[in-house]
């Protein structure tokens, strides 16, 4: 039995064996065999690919959310069924509907290498805190060839965050101290520490400029903290953080921090207008003048900072003639307050005392102010010309070059100029004053000035044209000079009331000397023009001839200023010099309205001796005085004179 049994057993094998090889009765190997039955196809095996999903703690999961993140394990196989280290896996995901992607992978491009074991992993979060809905991660590689993928489902759960209540440290603090300010992110009653968030950080003093907060600040280990930082806000101020994370309605939290008010530690003269005028006596007003003074103070803290609603009382030096207008006020929100003050009718310089009300001992002055009348006075008004005898008697100057300049100089009783922009007149009973748009000048820094040019009419007509200096409105007006080429200048301006005025005169002179007289004796002698050598008579060997020549020009006025006078062409004598050398400005006097009257300039003339020592034999000298005009127009004397041996 036991015999049987075993034979059996070896031919069931046998016959497994060639079922195995391709059926009983055939060849092995063939495909199409008789007998006993047909051969079977071999099995081909292919590479293989499969994906799970793990929690944290490594237990199969397909829940995801922003506090439960998950990892995706593909395991690739060849197609003997070993595992593939180094194989390329990349992951993806599809997005929900709308194109927004549900999952974000780590490392960010969803690649990865498998490892020793074959197994490649990535990390799924979710895209955003507030992304929810269903989803397939798909992992696929390449094995020998041949592309293999699989796929996972999971779902993703929105993540509800909330802010903690703000911590301050301190709640309370001094003026310019600071606070540290801390806030915890939230999801449920836990951190959040997934990820790092950026929390918002706002307060109306740091919007106003009078505090420093960061203004935004990113989680560490779930908690953002920015410093608060007084600078001056003197009021409880509301701290406010904001979390946007995506949901509809941003997560606030909000806790007021105390703040004290800064203590006032001085008050500052910040300036006064008009800055650079005084101002006028009441009453007397002046072109841009003001009879008001405005005065600015300012009242900082301990670190200089302006400090607003404070109260400051404004005071003057007793006996001083002026008015505060404002005796009090309230500093705005730049710490600064404002006063005027009023001038008096008396000229006087101040200063105005500004005091903190809350603390009489913080207080300070004003710059000095000064109170001047501002109206011109007659005493005051000064006229001048630049050359009172000018080439122009037969000369016009033109319009370009005049051939002089008039100035006014004008003061008011104080011994002040005026203000800028007085108006003076000026008008001329010769020639032309003044310019094409008007024959005046407006005063700055108290004067002004005109220009004078020589031309037509140089013959003056009475007391015309009629001016303020020639209208006999009182004894003290003069009529206007008529001797021929002297022009009379009036200048004139108003204080209001009263009509200010001066005048002056300027030689139209001629660019010839026709009239030189010598004058060493009482009775001057005429010196002809083309009349010969005027004989100076004799002197001794050794001794210089010295006298004086007065010179006037065809009218018996001056010759211009500047006209050289010189000893030329000298024979037998020795040019010593003229003094003076040239013609000086010649002013003109009163009582000469006659042109019988020389008013020329006069000039020493002194000629040498050139006799040898010892003297021999007398000589014979000739020489000429030459007068040269600035414009070059010379005229010329001859005179001999004889050197004698003792």
């Amino acid at each position: 039995m036991m015999k049987k049994m075993k034979q059996w057993l070896a031919l069931a094998l046998v016959s497994g064996l060639l079922a195995a090889c391709g059926g009983g009765g055939g060849n092995p190997g063939s495909t199409g065999g008789g007998g006993g039955g047909g051969t079977t196809n071999p099995v081909v095996q292919a590479p293989t690919i499969s994906v799970t999903l793990v929690n944290s703690a490594g237990t199969a999961s397909n829940t995801l959310s922003s506090v439960a993140p998950l990892t995706a394990r593909a395991t690739v196989k060849d197609k003997d069924g070993k595992v593939v280290p180094n194989a390329l896996v990349t992951f993806a995901s599809n997005a929900a509907p709308g194109g927004t992607p549900l999952v974000v992978f780590s490392p960010s491009a969803g690649t990865t290498l498998t490892d020793a074991n074959g197994v490649a992993t990535v990390t799924m979060r979710p895209a955003s805190l507030v992304v929810s809905g269903a989803g397939t991660v798909t992992a696929s590689s390449t094995v020998g060839g041949t592309a293999v993928s699989a796929d996972a489902n999971y779902s993703v759960g929105a993540t509800s965050i909330t802010l903690s209540s703000l911590r301050l440290s301190p709640a309370s603090i001094g003026a310019y101290g600071s606070s540290v300010i801390s806030v915890d992110v939230l999801s449920g009653t836990a951190k959040y520490t997934e990820q790092q968030m950026t929390v918002n950080f706002t307060s109306a003093c740091a919007t106003a400029g009078k505090a420093t907060l960061a203004a935004t600040a990113p989680t560490s280990n779930g908690t953002a903290q920015v410093v608060f930082r007084d600078q001056g806000c003197g009021n409880n101020d509301v701290i406010t953080a904001t979390l946007n994370s995506g949901a509809a309605t941003p997560a606030t939290a909000s806790a007021t921090l105390t703040v004290a008010s800064p203590s006032a530690a001085s008050v500052q003269f910040v300036g006064a207008t008009p800055v650079s005028q005084s101002i006028v006596i009441k009453g007397e007003g002046g072109f841009g003048r003001t009879e008001t003074a405005t005065l600015t103070f300012k009242v900082v803290d301990i670190f200089g900072k302006p400090l607003a609603a404070q109260q400051v009382n404004f005071s003057k030096a007793a006996g001083v003639d002026v008015t505060i207008n404002k005796a009090s006020d309230s500093t705005d929100a730049n710490g600064e307050v404002i006063t005027t003050v009023n001038s008096g009718s008396t000229p006087t310089s101040f200063r105005i005392t500004a005091t903190l009300a809350a603390n009489p001992t913080v207080s300070t002055i004003s710059d000095s102010i000064v109170v001047t009348t501002g109206k011109p006075v007659q005493q005051a008004f000064s006229l001048s010309v630049g050359s009172p005898n000018v080439e122009g008697w037969t000369f016009d100057s033109g319009p370009v070059t005049p051939a002089t300049t008039v100035s006014i100089l004008v003061a008011d009783q104080a011994g002040n100029p005026v203000p800028d922009g007085l108006p003076v007149v000026f008008q001329s009973n010769l020639a032309s004053i003044g310019s094409s748009s008007k024959g005046a000048c407006n005063t700055v820094n108290g004067g002004c000035s005109v220009d004078f040019r020589t031309q037509n009419p140089r013959t003056a007509s009475p007391n015309f044209p009629v001016t303020p200096c020639n209208t006999g409105s009182s004894a003290a007006v003069s009529p206007d000079s008529t001797r021929t080429g002297l022009a009379t200048i009036c200048a004139s301006t108003t204080d209001g009331v009263n009509t200010l005025f001066a005048k002056t005169g300027i030689f139209l002179s001629g660019s010839f000397a026709d009239n030189v007289w010598f004058s060493d004796t009482a009775s001057p002698t005429p010196v002809r023009l083309n009349g010969g050598e005027f004989d100076l008579g004799t002197v001794g060997a050794n001794d210089s001839r010295v006298f004086t020549l007065q010179l006037n020009d065809i009218n018996n006025n001056p010759m211009p200023a500047g006209t050289r006078v010189d000893i030329s062409n000298p024979v037998n004598a020795a040019a010593t010099g003229v003094s003076p050398a040239a013609v000086l400005n010649v002013f003109a006097g009163t009582g000469i309205d006659s042109n019988t009257i020389r008013v020329g300039s006069s000039h020493v003339v002194t000629v040498g001796s050139v006799q040898p020592k010892p003297c021999l034999t007398p000589l014979n000298a000739t020489f000429n005085v030459t007068i040269t005009t600035p414009r070059n127009n010379v005229t010329s004397y001859p005179f001999k004179l004889r050197f004698s041996c003792p």
